[in-house]
């Protein structure tokens, strides 16, 4: 039996370089077969994941000897940490290796968005110049909002204060020296919503995020803002904004994390009609860079951990 198991992609080279000293199960479907994982796993001594495992439940209670859950990311929503905890399990996220791909793909939308001429590649070759309907906005001089302010925030208000930008951030976790070290200005969140062209989120999903883009708080931004989630599915309420760009109270969104992922029949269908959307699948903090350091960063901590 394997000693880590491996049950999303990653990267192959840190996995035949880096942990060639261990008996290793590396098979990225192993996630969409969530019976033959909870077998798989049950001697093992670590198990690698992304967002889609749910480590919980029957799966954490099939691997008795479990000592460490590698994640490929930040987020730890997909994981029962409390469980992890009890039975001393370490629970190990890759922080900081995907900053700068979550930053980019932020900036990049937001500048897609605002800027609107990137959508008409059917019209112009059915012989169309839409010109004049392609006329969009710059980003300098603009405002972003930051809802939560943690490193990734961080990065994106660095990125976006070098293309002109003026930042403004909520975190009420966050001290002050932090918002004065970035030269960020600290706002309410109601504040926030009604003062930024762009709003970008960046919490993690508990009780007190949970749907907290919703309706309310869509009404207080102004009616062409920009919507970013590159954050965690259920943090916005996502007919409601769908509804809100239909009835143009919203200038455009990006939703890279969902309530349901994958988007089922009916969870897609609430984005059919709305304009000036761009839907990803979850794939802001994924590159070719940062899959190479997210992996090398769980290495190591997967190492560290069973070498202890």
């Amino acid at each position: 039996m394997a000693d880590i198991v491996i049950c999303e992609f990653m990267d192959e080279q840190a996995i035949t370089k880096g942990l060639n000293d261990f008996d290793v199960l590396y098979d990225p479907k192993l996630v969409d077969r969530p019976e033959h994982l909870s077998k798989v796993v049950a001697d093992a001594r670590a198990l690698i994941v992304r967002n889609r495992t749910q480590v919980r439940g029957t799966l954490l209670e099939s691997a008795a000897g479990l000592r460490a859950v590698g994640r490929l990311g930040v987020g730890l929503d997909n994981i029962d940490v409390a469980a992890c905890e009890k039975r001393g399990i370490a629970v190990l996220p890759a922080s900081g290796a995907n900053d700068l791909s979550v930053a980019e793909y932020v900036i990049c939308t937001a500048m897609l968005l605002l800027r609107n001429a990137y959508h008409a590649t059917p019209q112009m070759i059915a012989g169309k110049w839409p010109r004049n309907a392609l006329i969009g906005r710059e980003m300098a001089g603009k405002v972003l909002g930051l809802v939560g302010f943690g490193s990734i925030a961080q990065h994106t208000a660095k990125l976006a204060s070098a293309l002109g930008m003026r930042v403004v951030a909520y975190d009420p976790f966050a001290k002050d020296h932090i918002f004065e070290a970035a030269k960020v200005s600290r706002r309410s969140l109601d504040e926030l919503l009604g003062e930024a062209d762009v709003v970008s989120l960046h919490v993690p999903l508990t009780a007190d995020t949970r749907n907290m883009i919703g309706a309310k708080a869509l009404a207080r931004m102004k009616a062409d803002a920009i919507l970013i989630n590159a954050a965690r599915g259920g943090v916005v309420d996502e007919a409601a904004v769908a509804a809100a760009l239909t009835t143009k109270k919203l200038g455009g969104a990006a939703l890279d994390v969902f309530n349901e992922e994958p988007l089922d029949e009916a969870g897609g269908s609430v984005f059919t009609a709305a304009p000036n959307m761009v839907l990803t699948p979850h794939i802001a903090g994924v590159t070719v860079e940062s899959n190479t350091r997210v992996s090398w960063v769980t290495v190591e901590n997967i190492k560290r951990v069973l070498a202890s």
